[in-house]
């Protein structure tokens, strides 16, 4: 029951201060470290200690890098390969080296310079994704290359989770050496494990699973799939988010990629909730007062270092002056994997708590900042350039993904239908459908069909449906068309939505719930007849639509 209590208080407390700060649009992340410190050791009042959370929390971070692969596949990393392997490993390559330098000639010793210059040198990717989602900037030149740089300052985690404890210990150079270059060989090998397991085992089982027509045994399959990566990855002596990231690549690269992310996302955001929580528990604020001098100028060199290093970097691969300081300035937030490598310094002893106390409160003012500096990313960056704010002309945007486009729910015979107009008229087009056998139809079609659930709300929400030009329902059950319309008309009723109705009943069933139109299909077939009949009869062809036209402005009632 002392448990009970201790879940119910951190539920309330979670949700008080999660929803007061989406009230005044600042990322919830920031919410949940709050939160840590609310119910933390070092401030007045109830404590939460549940060391199980502690374990939960880790495997948040698991499904954020399997959320994370999802968005970049293989083929999406090896398009960005120049834009980003070569500055993405610059930054977090001299951050660390220019940070520990700076560290190490403050007096600090060169095993807590390095942790100090590996953990500034992270970015949360949490944070960018949720701003740039926030102010629809994600698909911008910017907003794609910030991003995907983050990313990369994830994978490159995976090495510093191996050297840190090491550091712990006095060891030689060539046994920390060697220690790297070992880590290295087994993340390539998992690696090559993981894609190959994707390529042979991840789609047929993905394939056979589809076919039950189970949601609850598709997100099991997912469950499963990640967390046996995780162990995978783990079991070599490696991160069990690397496992994660490595999971979510191969399984980015099929047609279940968006019903895979749906799937995870409630449990990725709870547990990236816990994590949060428990790095707030971390932090004590009675630490500020007598180290404020250090925390202040350790927060301005994260924010500064990363967007002077990043805005170098990507200058010298060609981009726009605009876009590189956008880049930079996108990247000078501290991240949450910056504050798990503090927590492992710690454990290891590598730092003491002086030290942690002030890591920690740096990124966390880092945090605070960046994201002030992301929100007005574009006005600093005019600023500086001296050029009129970007919102008043458009920025070149990169083309993996078009901005708006038409979603079809179904591709049965109305759907394959109105793909094959739209695709005839140059309009771009996505489908979903539960059916794997469509699914494979359509790809052999040459349209995009996908596998999935057009009601699922995580689903729409993972697709930014609210982007789209129009939504087409076409699917055979009334009830989930009815439900794909009524969420559509609750989240974004700016998006224009026709549906496919066996009958009249149903098509005033969906106009009800928010389609522009629903043509009851029995109906339209007998209109269309009864058109035929006329044209070959020699009625004028304007008479025929104003007959047809005004018996659907009367709700078909003429000819019920």
């Amino acid at each position: 029951m002392e448990q009970l209590e201790h879940i119910l208080l951190l539920l309330a407390v979670a949700i008080t201060v999660v929803v007061a700060f989406q009230r005044v649009h600042v990322p919830t992340s920031l919410g949940y470290l709050l939160v840590g410190v609310i119910l933390g050791p070092y401030t007045l009042g109830p404590t939460v200690t549940m060391p199980e959370l502690e374990t939960l929390a880790e495997f948040g971070v698991v499904f954020l890098m399997f959320t994370i692969g999802l968005n970049f596949s293989l083929p999406q990393l090896q398009m960005l390969r120049h834009q980003v392997l070569g500055p993405g490993t610059g930054q977090v390559a001299l951050t660390t080296l220019l940070v520990g330098i700076i560290v190490w000639l403050a007096g600090l010793p060169a095993a807590s310079a390095f942790l100090f210059g590996a953990v500034f040198a992270q970015s949360s990717t949490t944070i960018i994704a949720s701003l740039l989602n926030e102010q629809g900037e994600e698909n911008a030149q910017h907003g794609r290359l910030g991003l995907a740089m983050s990313v990369f300052q994830d994978v490159t985690a995976v090495p510093f989770l191996v050297i840190i404890p090491v550091l712990g210990v006095s060891v030689t150079a060539e046994i920390l050496a060697g220690t790297l270059v070992w880590a290295l060989m087994k993340a390539f090998f998992a690696m090559v494990v993981v894609f190959f397991a994707g390529r042979w085992l991840l789609h047929p089982l993905f394939h056979f699973i589809s076919l039950r027509r189970s949601l609850e045994m598709f997100t099991l399959a997912v469950l499963m799939v990640a967390l046996l990566s995780a162990w995978t990855t783990n079991s070599l002596g490696l991160s069990l988010a690397f496992g994660g990231f490595l999971a979510g690549m191969m399984l980015g690269e099929t047609e279940f990629r968006h019903q895979v992310e749906s799937s995870i996302r409630p449990f990725r955001d709870v547990l990236l909730g816990l994590f949060f929580i428990g790095i707030g528990m971390r932090f004590d604020p009675a630490a500020i007062i007598p180290n404020w001098y250090w925390i202040i100028l350790c927060a301005l060199l994260i924010l500064a270092s990363k967007t002077l290093i990043v805005y170098a970097m990507v200058r010298r691969i060609g981009v726009d002056t605009q876009v590189a300081w956008r880049s930079g300035l996108l990247l000078s937030v501290g991240g949450e994997f910056g504050l798990a490598l503090v927590a492992i310094a710690l454990d290891s002893t590598v730092i003491d708590t002086q030290q942690g106390q002030i890591a920690i409160t740096s990124v966390l003012l880092s945090m605070v900042g960046g994201a002030v500096l992301i929100r007005f990313n574009g006005a600093i960056s005019s600023r500086l350039v001296g050029v009129p704010h970007p919102e008043s002309s458009a920025l070149p945007e990169l083309p993996e993904t078009p901005e708006k486009m038409v979603v079809i729910g179904g591709y049965g015979r109305v759907g394959h239908t109105i793909a094959v107009l739209l695709q005839s008229s140059g309009i771009p087009c996505v489908s979903f459908d539960t059916d794997p056998q469509r699914v494979a139809q359509g790809k052999a079609d040459g349209v995009p069909v996908l596998y999935g659930d057009i009601s699922d709300p995580e689903l729409l929400s993972a697709i930014h449906v609210e982007r789209a030009s129009l939504v087409v329902i076409t699917v055979d059950h009334s009830s989930t068309a009815f439900r794909a319309i009524s969420y559509l008309g609750r989240t974004c009723p700016q998006v224009p939505v026709i549906a496919r109705a066996r009958d009249l009943k149903t098509s005033t069933l969906l106009l009800e719930a928010g389609a522009v139109h629903a043509y009851p299909e029995t109906i339209e077939a007998s209109l269309r007849l009864g058109a035929t009949a006329l044209k070959i009869l020699q009625v004028p062809a304007e008479d025929i639509d104003g007959v047809i036209q005004g018996v659907r402005d009367w709700g078909y009632k003429p000819v019920l």
